[in-house]
């Protein structure tokens, strides 16, 4: 298989999947190194495929809609609140989209988080504990927004609700 027809055939692998792949199950199943695929994807995000990277691993865009209700939210937390903020929406039935936080010298910067599950979330705190990597919001002393989306409308403003209770949430 050539450099072409392996780019295609990862395309293919993750418009059929649901769930987001990692770059280790796309070089286990291609049979090149994690890195080969890095690039690919790279190359083939600059053709214009929407592919993100999550901490999950790759999804296309058109596979992080799948709940109805969609709605940004502005919250503020140190560091050690992190996962009550996110369990707090995952346990209402909400999915964490991404986070972003307005940097005066970059502009926006987000973070893909697509976090639906507990174990989904439980993987993101290890990987934010075992690489000791800031989050976003150390850049503006907490603030930051979430895509939140959720079944229902009543489902985001109890996750809302919740979050005011908390602290997390900024009042409009």
């Amino acid at each position: 298989m050539n450099a072409e027809q392996r780019r295609k055939k990862i395309l293919k692998i993750l418009k059929e999947s649901n769930n987001p792949i990692t770059g280790s199950e796309l070089s286990k199943a291609l049979g090149v190194s994690r890195q080969v695929i890095v690039t690919d994807v790279a190359l083939l995000r600059a053709k214009g495929n929407n592919i993100l990277s999550t901490p999950q691993g790759y999804i296309t865009v058109d596979k992080i809609g799948d709940k109805k209700y969609t709605e940004t939210i502005a919250v503020k937390h140190g560091h050690s609140d992190i996962k009550s903020e996110l369990e707090t929406i995952i346990n209402y039935g909400g999915k964490v989209i991404d986070v972003t936080v307005e940097h005066p010298l970059y502009g926006e910067l987000k973070g893909m988080l697509m976090i639906n599950s507990p174990n989904e979330l439980e993987q993101f705190i290890k990987a934010l504990n075992d690489t000791k990597a800031k989050p976003l919001l150390v850049l503006t002393e907490g603030v930051h927004l979430h895509t939140i989306q959720a079944d229902s409308e009543d489902i985001i403003k109890r996750i809302k609700e919740t979050l005011k209770q908390k602290g997390f949430l900024i009042d409009e």
